[in-house]
């Protein structure tokens, strides 16, 4: 019998960090809180069948890659940031696909929003 992948996801919701992201000059002289949300889809079958965190994607190393492009790079668009992570997550080989939220949660707009942000979805090239 052949076996037939079975996609699945990590979700991460609501990773908090710390970033210079932004258009503005002041933006950019402090750092400011941003929010991602991520869905990283791949093949779980492997994992379901050896329960081995060697055969999935360990979302603690997703954390970590995340909050490194966050925090480590500065981008004057949500949507730079964005991409930049989709990016990351993708170098994993297994990662079909990924959907990336990034907030910023105190904008500078005169109007009281709790965030603002963008959406990127993106796709392994093969």
């Amino acid at each position: 019998m052949t076996r037939v992948p079975s996609t699945g996801r990590i979700e991460i919701r609501d990773l908090r960090a710390f970033g210079l992201h932004g258009v503005l000059p002041h933006e950019r002289e402090r750092a400011q809180p941003f929010s991602v949300d991520l869905d990283a889809y791949f093949d779980v079958s492997p994992a379901a069948a050896s329960d081995a965190l060697a055969d999935t994607v360990d979302y603690g190393a997703l954390v970590q890659q995340v909050a490194e492009v966050v925090c480590g790079t500065s981008f004057s668009l949500l949507e730079a940031l964005a991409a930049a992570v989709a990016r990351r997550v993708l170098d994993d080989d297994r990662v079909a696909r990924v959907e990336v939220v990034v907030r910023k949660m105190r904008p500078p707009v005169d109007v009281d929003v709790g965030s603002v942000g963008v959406r990127v979805v993106d796709v392994r090239r093969t």
